[in-house]
């Protein structure tokens, strides 16, 4: 059975909100990169060096990442020989196929989250400003409290003028109270508030804010460093999460960002921000080759419930879509 077939077996048979997310949110990317394979196949007569060398500049323009590029290319070439494969149009099949192979590939961590059964979960949010980390904290918080969860926020970004006001703002709009302090003052004091305050109210989550930008990027991991500290000697284990937050808009520059937070925190996981209003989505598979961190939320929207959980198949589905739905 062909990839394509088993996609449209698996997500067209039923409506399934989520995955018409997946749809609509990778419009951009799907009309950019689908358009782009489509056109190479068309102009081909067989699968050649030629075919693969145009095919290899659509997803580094997608960003896909050149060292997952290449070893994307190279699968596909044994790939191609392997199944005596000569027709063009067969190997959009392939590389739907093998690009949900290569994440899947990037380890074996869960795009689940490690949230704790009947005590409290500390999820701790880093990211550069801008791309989106308060928004993501109050629409997870919005997943959790529709889930029946008690959630609290901890306004850990006291350096960034209004951080704490728009964190008040999705505080209100979603039912979540805000542990904060005044603008400017230590942000390890204000997660100590926020773990004393969520075990006295026996709340379920506790979601932590943190600066995104301090004189220079040395104190800003310095300062990360610091309030993880504080959460492990409250709550050993603690954070249960790191969650790095990227604009998915920013491409390669998001691969960047993601290795200098690695080194510094220990990041579980990525937030991809924004991925509806980018036309460059091959960035999820740089992120998740490149650095074998699992991508456990994509934004596909402005809507509340648009924050999803991270599926690679529907993914794919999302970059395929109009060529699953044709196939017979």
């Amino acid at each position: 059975m062909s990839f394509f077939k088993k996609l449209k077996e698996t997500f067209t048979k039923q409506t399934d909100s989520v995955t018409d997310k997946f749809r609509e949110g990778l419009s951009k990317t799907r009309n950019s990169f689908s358009g782009k394979v489509n056109d190479l196949v068309a102009r081909y007569r067989k699968v050649d060096e030629d075919f693969f060398e145009e095919l290899e500049e659509i997803l580094i323009q997608a960003d896909v990442g050149f060292d997952t590029v290449m070893e994307l290319i190279d699968q596909l070439k044994l790939e191609v020989k392997r199944r005596n494969i000569s027709d063009p149009a067969e190997v959009q099949n392939v590389i739907s196929e093998k690009l949900v192979d290569i994440y899947n590939a990037g380890g074996n961590e869960s795009s689940k989250l490690n949230i704790q059964e009947n005590a409290l979960t500390v999820i701790l949010f880093v990211g550069v400003n801008g791309v989106g980390k308060t928004t993501t904290i109050g629409k997870l918080a919005h997943k959790f409290i529709s889930e029946g969860k008690t959630v609290l926020m901890a306004a850990g970004d006291t350096f960034r003028a209004g951080a704490i006001d728009q964190l008040e703002v999705w505080g209100d709009r979603v039912g979540a109270t805000v542990i904060k302090q005044a603008e400017g003052s230590d942000p390890a004091a204000v997660m100590f508030d926020a773990i004393q305050a969520a075990k006295s109210r026996k709340a379920d989550i506790l979601l932590c804010d943190t600066a995104g930008r301090l004189q220079n990027k040395v104190n800003l991991m310095k300062e990360l460093e610091k309030v993880k500290r504080v959460i492990e000697r409250e709550i050993p284990g603690a954070p249960h999460e790191v969650l790095l937050v990227l604009d998915a808009t920013t491409g390669q520059n998001a691969l960047i960002q993601a290795k200098t937070f690695k080194e510094a925190t220990d990041v579980t996981g990525i937030v991809l921000s924004k991925l509806d209003g980018t036309a460059k989505g091959g960035i999820v598979l740089a992120i998740r080759n490149e650095l074998n961190i699992p991508v456990k939320f994509v934004g596909l929207g402005e809507k509340m419930d648009d924050l999803q959980e991270f599926d690679p198949e529907k993914y794919v589905y999302g970059l395929f879509a109009d060529q699953v739905d044709k196939t017979e």
